[in-house]
C-alpha cells in the first residue's frame, strides 16, 4: 500500500534527492519512493533515509558520475550531526518486466560504500538478490514522492518464497560485517527472522522486541542494548563483550536458516 504523508513531513533530504532525481534523469525518471523506517513509524536517531528511484533506462556513466557527487553532499555520515544517511537505490524500471530472480540493481549508493566512492570506485550496475526484499518492502510500504502511479504500479507482485531465498542468500555477506557494525547486524538478523515466520516486514526495534521471548536467556541483555541504541537510548559498547555477539549471531543464523527451511517451496 502507498503511505499517505503530509509533504511537510518529508524529510528535508529526501526532498532534496528526489529534486536531483527529477534534474538529472527528467523523462526518464519514473518514480521516486520513500520506504524503510521513514513509512514504518520507526524513523530514529540511527535510522538511515530509503529511497527507491526508478527510471526507463540504464544509468549512463556521466550520469552515474553525477548522481554520485550530489549523493556525497546530501548523504550524512553516520553520526553526523542534523543529516542522516542516505541509501539510495536506482532500478532500471524495464529489467523487472518480467519479473527474474535474481533482480538487477542499476545503482546503489550507502555511506558504507563512502571509503570506496571517494577512492573512485563509483557504484556499479549488477545483480542482487538483496534487492528483492527491498523491492518487496518498498511495494507494501512507501511515499510517492513525484506525482503519479504508486510503488505497487510500478514494481511487479514479488512471490514470498523469492523473498525467502534473498534473505538466505544475502546472510553470508551480512555476517561478515558483524565485526564493527554489532547493532545494525544483530537488529537486522532479528528482522529477517521474523520476517521468514510471519512474511510481513517490521522496523528492526520491533523485531528485536519480537525476537526477545524467543531467545535464551543470556543473550536477551545483548538484543536489548542494540534496540536501545538504535532508539537513541544508550550507547552501545561491543568490545568488552568478547565473543558474545558472534554467539548471539550465530543462534540467529540457524533460527533463520530453520525458518527458511519450514517457509521454502518443496
Amino acid at each position: 500500500m502507498e503511505v499517505l504523508i503530509n509533504e511537510e513531513k518529508i524529510p528535508v533530504q529526501a526532498r532534496l534527492a528526489t529534486a536531483v532525481a527529477k534534474e538529472l534523469f527528467g523523462g526518464e525518471l519514473s518514480g521516486v519512493f520513500l520506504y524503510g523506517s521513514a513509512t514504518l513509524g520507526s524513523l530514529h536517531p540511527e535510522s538511515d533515509l530509503d529511497l527507491l528511484i526508478l527510471i526507463r533506462s540504464e544509468l549512463v556513466p556521466e550520469l552515474r558520475k553525477n548522481l554520485t557527487d550530489h549523493l556525497l553532499r546530501l548523504s550524512g555520515r553516520v553520526g553526523e550531526p542534523g543529516k542522516r544517511p542516505l541509501e539510495v537505490t536506482v532500478v532500471n524500471q524495464n529489467t523487472l518486466h518480467p519479473w527474474s530472480f535474481p533482480p538487477e540493481c542499476e545503482y546503489q549508493y550507502g555511506e558504507w560504500l563512502r571509503a570506496g566512492i571517494e577512492s573512485g570506485t563509483l557504484p556499479r550496475q549488477h545483480r542482487m538478490p538483496d534487492l528483492a526484499i527491498l523491492l518487496w518492502q518498498a511495494r507494501a510500504h512507501s511515499i510517492s514522492l513525484i506525482p503519479g502511479a504508486t510503488a505497487a504500479d510500478r514494481i511487479p507482485d514479488i512471490p514470498f518464497r523469492e523473498v525467502s531465498k534473498a534473505i538466505r542468500l544475502s546472510l553470508p555477506d551480512l555476517l561478515s560485517w558483524l565485526k564493527g557494525d554489532e547493532r545494525n547486524v544483530l537488529l537486522t538478523l532479528c528482522r529477517m527472522w521474523f520476517t521468514l515466520e510471519t512474511g510481513t516486514i517490521s522496523s528492526k526495534d520491533a523485531a528485536a522486541e519480537w525476537v526477545l521471548p524467543r531467545l535464551p536467556v543470556e543473550f536477551a541483555p545483548l538484543i536489548r542494548m542494540a534496540r536501545s541504541a538504535y532508539l537513541g537510548e544508550c550507547r552501545d559498547d561491543w568490545n568488552a563483550l568478547g565473543n558474545k555477539s558472534l554467539s548471539l549471531a550465530d543462534f540467529l543464523k540457524h533460527r533463520i536458516e530453520a525458518a527458511w527451511d519450514i517457509s521454502a517451496p518443496t
